[in-house]
Formats: structure tokens, C-alpha cells, sequence
């Protein structure tokens, strides 16, 4: 609860150097709250937060979440967790330890304060869907014992427990599922394949497809996204999700990276590979939830969204040493 001795609110966002993390401490340091940002560092970089070091309403905790967390919020935004399957299959136990220890540890913290609660889950609890688009009431089709289970079972675990709390113990919890975004900050090594494909046409490598570049994705800029997040931690203790957030524009791998390829103007040829085990065919969500109840829906396209963030690579390449 709001401490009533001051108006301004002090907000945790755990994952915050990370790169959706980064983008949501920036618009609520512009609402003028205190942020706290914690995050042990494992995909998340100091580099996405480097330009916050001085500021007076943000502080920083390495941590991590799979470990109790005293202190004192209003509000919990709770967005760690490895997202890329290169990152979260590198140890797959510890990726389902932040999951369901990590939201165990922050509904503990919310239910102890009494504040609301934001869970980032994601379109991978739908697994390889055989329903298209993704409603929310469609239970999803997940192999539980496969590479990616430790990703997709922890994060629809943590969203039983979400409300699990919100009905025994009265929480106000939001759930919202992310689908694939974009946008400048992303990690250039996390395998996702907007990044692949710049990082690869930017430095003159084969652009990689996956299958035979039929199968798609569905692809939301991260400034919408965050929109997305604030319109649903706003939104009455009855929203409670889960609620869908994404670009319900529907692209393939191939037109992907023809784009990619335009706008860099790349001389990179397309190879093909095997597709990975349990790599979705489709994904695209059904945004109806969020336009009736948050009135949210994308705003940016993915030609202007894309331009952003090769610029934002052109950089990143040179400075890592790709180039």
C-alpha cells in the first residue's frame, strides 16, 4: 500500500537491467516514483542502466530472486527470469528455480505489504498452440519434459501460484503474456530471432532460418509493450489477467529477414536449418482483452520499430567487438 506519509511511489522491478526491464524503470522514473532495480546479472547488463547511475529516484540491488528480498515497495513488477532459450536452457533447473522460487519469494513480499503485484509471463505457456490466434482461455499444448520445459512449465507454475494468492490470500495480482518483442537494449547474443538476424546481417554473416521460414511470429516494440505493462498495473484489483499483450501482426521468418536485409542493406545470403525440437509453428495473439479492458494496442510498426533498433545494434556491434 501506498505509504500515506508520501505520494510518490517506490517500485521494484526485479529484472530491471534486462531488456524489457531497462525500458519499464525508464517510464516509471519519467512518472516521477522511486525505482528499485534488481537483478543478479545473469542476461540482464549494467549497460542497459548506465545512463541511470546518477539518478536521485533509482537504485540498483544485485540479487537474486530465487532468495528472499526485504524491503520496503508499493508496487512489484516482477519481469526476472532468463526469456531467450539460449539463455534459459544454459541451466535449466535455476531458470525453473527463478520462475517458481522467484515468484514464491515476490508474492511473499507482496502479500506481506499488502501491494500489487505484476507478473511477466509469456505466449510459451501456450507451447506449439494448436488454437490460432492465442486466446487467453486456451489452456496451450506444452511438452513438460522437453529442452524448453524448464521456461514454459515454470512460468505457467508461477502463474498458478499468482492465483493461487490472489484467491487465498486476497492479492492483486496482474498477469499479463508476453509474445516476441523487440526493440533496442535486446541482448545481442540471446538466439531471439530479431536479434539473430540483425546481429547477422550487420556483420556480414548468413542470415539463419529456422525450418523452411514458414513457420511465424507475431512482433511487438518494446515501447508498446511497457505501455502495456503501466495501462495493467494501473487497472482496478479486479484485472487480474492473464492478459495477452502483443502484436497481433503476423509475420514469417522469410519476410522477417528480407526486411532485416533491406534495411540494412546487407549482402548476407539466407541458410536453412533443422528446426529445433518444440519450436512453435505459429504464434500470434488475440488482443481483445486488452483493447476492451486497458483500451491498449500497438501503435508502432514493424518497419519503423525495426529501423530503431538496427540503429541501436550498429552501435551495440562495434562496441562488443563484433565488427
Amino acid at each position: 500500500m501506498t505509504r500515506p506519509y508520501d505520494s510518490r511511489k517506490r517500485i521494484l522491478v526485479t529484472g530491471g537491467a534486462g531488456f524489457l526491464g531497462s525500458h519499464l524503470v525508464d517510464r516509471l522514473l519519467e512518472r516521477k516514483h522511486e525505482v528499485l532495480c534488481v537483478d543478479n546479472l545473469f542476461t540482464g547488463t549494467k549497460r542497459n542502466i548506465d545512463h541511470l547511475h546518477n539518478h536521485p529516484r533509482f537504485e540498483f540491488l544485485r540479487h537474486d530472486v530465487t532468495f528472499p528480498l526485504y524491503i520496503e515497495v508499493d508496487q512489484i513488477f516482477n519481469l526476472a527470469c532468463p526469456a531467450s532459450p539460449v539463455h534459459y536452457q544454459h541451466d535449466p533447473v535455476q531458470t525453473t528455480k527463478t520462475s517458481v522460487h522467484g515468484a514464491i519469494n515476490m508474492l511473499g513480499l507482496a502479500k506481506r505489504l499488502q501491494c500489487p503485484i505484476l507478473q511477466a509471463s509469456t505466449s510459451e505457456v501456450y507451447g506449439n498452440p494448436s488454437v490460432h490466434p492465442q486466446t487467453e482461455d486456451y489452456w496451450g499444448n506444452v511438452n513438460p519434459i522437453g529442452p524448453r520445459s524448464c521456461y514454459d512449465e515454470g512460468k505457467r507454475c508461477a502463474e498458478t501460484l499468482f492465483f493461487d494468492y490472489h484467491r487465498q490470500h486476497n492479492l492483486d495480482i496482474k498477469v499479463v503474456r508476453i509474445f516476441n518483442t523487440y526493440g533496442p537494449r535486446m541482448h545481442h547474443a540471446d538466439g531471439r530471432v530479431v536479434s539473430n538476424f540483425i546481429v547477422q546481417a550487420l556483420t556480414g554473416q548468413d542470415i539463419t532460418i529456422f525450418g523452411d521460414g514458414s513457420q511465424t511470429r507475431s512482433f511487438c516494440y518494446v515501447e508498446d509493450l511497457v505501455e502495456g505493462f503501466l495501462r495493467m498495473m494501473d487497472s482496478g484489483p479486479d484485472m487480474t489477467g492473464p492478459v495477452n499483450l502483443g502484436n497481433p501482426g503476423e509475420f514469417t521468418m522469410l519476410e522477417l529477414a528480407e526486411i532485416v536485409l533491406r534495411q540494412t542493406k546487407s549482402k548476407s545470403k539466407i541458410v536453412y536449418q533443422p528446426l529445433p525440437q518444440d519450436d512453435p509453428l505459429q504464434r500470434r495473439p488475440d488482443i481483445s482483452i486488452a483493447k476492451e479492458k486497458l483500451n491498449w494496442e500497438p501503435t508502432v510498426e514493424l518497419e519503423e520499430g525495426l529501423r530503431r533498433t538496427i540503429d541501436y545494434f550498429r552501435h551495440l556491434v562495434k562496441e562488443v567487438g563484433l565488427v
